[in-house]
């Protein structure tokens, strides 16, 4: 059987409170629709009849109804649902960076958004609104290393300065050799790429011997000399000195930018540099590989064509090596652009080692 219709009575006042909801553009809709219904019961409208008009179900015309016998206008808003609070306060939030920065878990190496919710005693949501707003990611992390060079200072000078003020009418090559590039053959051929199936290959692979390249990139064209060798040894070096020897226009002078690598500076090379003036070399501060402008060019090569690469053997694998570079120079080639200055990354490594 229906529930009996009864005319609800208002509280004094809120039936002006309740129309001024309707007429304002700020009040949420939510609220709009109680108030409707209760300024309709008051008419005498059953709970049928009001579901219909504003296409609620009969038992929330019931809930709002009973709502606002037992607390008045009150009654009408929400109230704090279950479980854990939806917002952090101060002290909370102080305890999440602090166990985040801190302690670490005993669990793990580091904080998850599953256990940091664990010990803090709060939700995933809350843990990330945290990090979030302290800009923390536990889930991540980066590798460094702070050059112990005591001429750091000197050699930064140098190489920043020929990147940013490169002499006049000369050649500034950054060079350094890749070495034991391997030659890599999946077990079982791969299953290409279609419409609804990402490419997959075996996890494992067969080794088919190793190759070293040497590169030389010319900061202003961004076109690189390359040089494949069977092994990284000074003589291997000194070969590719002559390559760019025979391969850059006579009478130009050549500033290579190099590492510290041993066979860089045997005598062999020393005797061959005093012979040929026009090159003049330049190193880099130890443990700064960054400011050798060809690992750019060197982290570009393993991306695009070695770490997919498929290699039946070692030939195969120069052949691609070579090929790459001829595509490089003739569709990829452009001017490198160096655009920190030397005092930027001085104060950077003061302050790392202040650290």
């Amino acid at each position: 059987m229906a529930r009996p219709v009864s005319k609800l009575t208002l509280r004094r006042g809120d039936r002006a409170t309740l129309e001024s909801w309707l007429r304002s553009s700020k009040t949420r809709k939510s609220l709009v629709e109680r108030a409707r219904i209760i300024l309709l019961s008051t008419e005498g409208h059953s709970a049928e009849t009001i579901s219909k008009k504003l296409d609620v179900a009969s038992r929330t015309v019931y809930k709002w109804r009973e709502r606002y016998v037992e607390g008045g206008l009150g009654g009408l808003t929400d109230r704090p649902r279950p479980g854990q609070p939806r917002k952090l306060d101060a002290a909370k939030t102080r305890q999440i960076l602090r166990l985040t920065t801190e302690r670490i878990p005993e669990e793990a190496t580091h904080w998850s958004v599953r256990l940091m919710a664990k010990y803090a005693g709060v939700t995933r949501w809350q843990v990330q609104q945290a990090w979030q707003v302290a800009d923390l990611r536990p889930h991540r992390i980066k590798t460094f290393k702070i050059s112990q060079d005591p001429q750091f200072a000197e050699k930064v000078l140098d190489v920043v300065g020929l990147y940013l003020r490169p002499p006049r009418g000369a050649m500034v090559l950054s060079v350094d050799e890749k070495t034991q590039i391997q030659a890599l053959d999946r077990t079982q051929p791969l299953l290409p790429l279609r419409p609804g199936q990402i490419e997959r290959r075996t996890h494992d692979y067969k080794r088919h011997g190793t190759a070293s390249l040497y590169a030389a990139f010319d900061v202003a064209s961004g076109k690189v000399l390359g040089r494949v060798t069977k092994r990284h040894t000074a003589k291997d070096f000194l070969a590719f000195l002559e390559h760019i020897d025979r391969s850059t226009p006579d009478g130009v002078d050549l500033h290579l930018i190099l590492d510290n690598s041993s066979t860089h500076k045997t005598q062999d090379v020393l005797d061959y540099l005093a012979h040929h003036p026009r090159f003049h070399l330049h190193f880099t501060p130890t443990s700064a590989s960054w400011l050798n402008a060809v690992e750019c060019w060197f982290s570009q090569l393993e991306r695009r064509a070695l770490y997919r690469g498929v290699f039946t053997s070692v030939g195969d694998l120069r052949r691609e090596l070579r090929r790459y570079i001829s595509v490089h120079n003739k569709h990829s080639a452009k001017p490198f652009v160096w655009t920190k200055s030397p005092e930027s990354i001085l104060e950077a490594v003061n302050r790392a080692h202040q650290l």
